[in-house]
Parts: C-alpha cells; structure tokens; sequence
C-alpha cells in the first residue's frame, strides 16, 4: 500500500518562504512522476510542479521561478521550496504519485499566506 504524508504547511507573511515535504512509503519506484497540486478554497484543484522519472522538474507559470521542487531518490521524497509567497499561493497543497494507471495522493498540507 503506498501512502504519500506530505508535512511543512503552515501559516507564512507574504514575500516568506516554506518548504514542504512529501515522505513516500510502499512501492514508489524512480519511474513514478511526482508532482504538487494545490487547491484554493473555492478553486479546483491545480498543478503546481512535476518531477518525471530522473528528469527536471516542470512548474506552473504562476510559480516559477519563485517554487523549486526538489525529488531525493533515496529517501523516496520529495521537497517543495517555495519562496517569495503571495497571497494568491494560499491553498491546501497536495502530493501526487502516478504510473500507468496507478496514482496516489497525500492528505494535503495547509499553506497560508498573510499581508
């Protein structure tokens, strides 16, 4: 059973910074992508950044440049830095892992952001 815990929310002025975490556990090999979603109240839930089986990672335009992701292939990991926060990156952040048909997501971690 894999289970993704992701971890490092919480409540930030704007221009702060934060670093998420998302702990893998279970069969996650380096061929799963795994990715940051992120969900506003009231918004549907959005792609943030994506990491390919030992490639770069790829980011949304409303944050690159501002958010790197980070994958630690033997931790089983993965890491968002997000800097320069604005109060539009308020959301509930999520991990996502997905092969082929099988994908799995995180509990989420609240991420605030405040003038």
């Amino acid at each position: 059973q894999v289970q993704l815990v992701e971890s490092g929310g919480g409540l930030v002025q704007t221009g702060g910074s934060l670093t998420l975490s998302c702990a893998a556990s279970g069969i996650i090999s380096d061929a799963y992508t795994m990715a940051w979603f992120r969900q506003a109240p009231g918004k549907e839930r959005e792609w943030v950044a994506s990491i390919m089986a030992r490639d770069d990672a790829d980011y949304a335009d409303s944050v690159k440049g501002r958010f790197t992701m980070r994958r630690v292939y033997t931790e089983n990991a993965v890491y968002l830095q997000m800097n320069n926060l604005q109060l539009e990156d308020t959301a509930v952040y999520y991990c996502y892992a997905v092969q082929g048909r099988a994908n799995y997501w995180g509990q989420g971690t609240q991420v605030t952001v405040s003038s």
